[in-house]
Parts: C-alpha cells; structure tokens; sequence
C-alpha cells in the first residue's frame, strides 16, 4: 500500500446486532479498523472498492444471504476477501463459497485468536492484490502512451526480434526503428529487454485491474 492509501478496515457484515458488537470489539482490541453492518444491503449501500481491508461475513442471513453478496460482489470486481462465519451445518455451503473465492472460514463457535489470524492473512491477501494491480494499471498507462508505431516496434521487441528483422518486417529503415525502439523504451520506463518482456507478461498473464471507483 503506499502512504497515501487508506488504513485496511475490517468490515463486519452480521444480522444480529451482539455478534457486530463483540467482533468489532474483538477486531478493535488488535488494532483493526472496523466496521459494522446489520444486512448485506446495507454494507453494499456504504462500501467502495477504493477501501482495503477484508470482509467478515454471516453465510445465513435473512435478504441477501452471505453467497448472494459474494455473488455481487464478484460481479461488481470488488477483490476484498471474504472470511464467512457459519454454523456447522452449513459447511456444504462454505464450502461452496470457498469454491466462489472466499478467502477462508470459520465454525461456530470458534476462538478469538483464531479469527485475527484469518483476518490477518486476508488483509495481507488484499494488499497483494491491490499492489499487484496497481502496477498492472501502472504499466497499462505506460502502454497507452506509446504512438501505434512504437506499439508496433514493442511487440516485435518482446519477440526478441533484431532491430534488422523489425525493419524488414515493418518495411522501415534500421535507423527508424532505432528511434522509435529508443522511445518506446524510455516512455515504458525499461532499462532493459528482460525489464520490458516482464512489464508485458505481468499485464498479459491477467486482465488489468480498472482503477477503484
């Protein structure tokens, strides 16, 4: 995270009002940021992807159930890990939700320290996550200022292809590539060909991360 984003909150999404009390309690004794919501619609009223942090969530509740704000959540390309608390009965359905992309859950009733260290290991999830797609969004601005030339130049680059061969490919002469290769490389910020096969690899193995909103 850098020094400008916000402090990771813990957010507690639980119909029963004395299970939000005890685990913002809980969650605030360690030092957490916390906060508590009483339905699924509510939460979804007051979050915003910008947030970092992770989400504690009741798989059964009355309304939207812990699933279906799974479910919306991953429509709406949120990244905030879930840790669903659920009941011994519904581990069919936690499990499920693991399969959804859950980070992690818990039976009931389980120990304190238990939780913070799930909540522990999702926030560290979230901030590689939220790292990870800055840098995407980092490299992806790059890309969209190189002119379609220096666009055309780079993919021949990362072939490893000899400024001779872009040149005959590109019908240009050796000496224009140069130039154009010379610009691409300076407004990608490469020092070097690794340094650029790695920035294209790292936003190609997976779809750019659109900035929070």
């Amino acid at each position: 995270m850098t020094r400008h984003s916000p402090a990771p909150t813990v957010f507690v999404v639980d119909d029963d009002p004395s299970v939000c009390r005890s685990l913002e309690m809980l969650v605030r004794s360690f030092g957490l940021q916390a906060e508590t919501y009483g339905s699924a619609d509510a939460f979804l009223r007051a979050y915003r992807r910008d947030r970092p942090g992770c989400l504690i969530l009741d798989l059964r509740m009355p309304g939207m159930s812990g699933l279906d704000l799974q479910r919306e959540l991953g429509r709406r390309g949120s990244a905030l890990p879930i840790v669903f608390i659920t009941a011994h009965g519904d581990v069919p359905a936690a499990v499920e939700a693991l399969q959804g992309g859950a980070a992690d859950f818990l039976l009931k009733p389980f120990r304190d320290q238990d939780l913070i260290e799930k909540i522990e290991r999702a926030i560290e999830q979230n901030t590689r996550v939220r790292r990870e797609g800055a840098a995407r969004r980092e490299i992806t601005d790059r890309i969209r200022m190189l002119t379609s030339r220096e666009m055309q130049v780079m993919e021949f680059v990362v072939k490893g292809m000899t400024n001779r061969a872009i040149a005959e490919g590109l019908e240009l002469s050796e000496r224009t590539v140069e130039i154009h290769r010379a610009r691409m490389m300076r407004k990608m910020v490469a020092r070097t060909l690794p340094d650029l096969v790695k920035m294209v690899t790292r936003v190609r193995s997976g779809t750019a991360a659109p900035p929070p909103h």
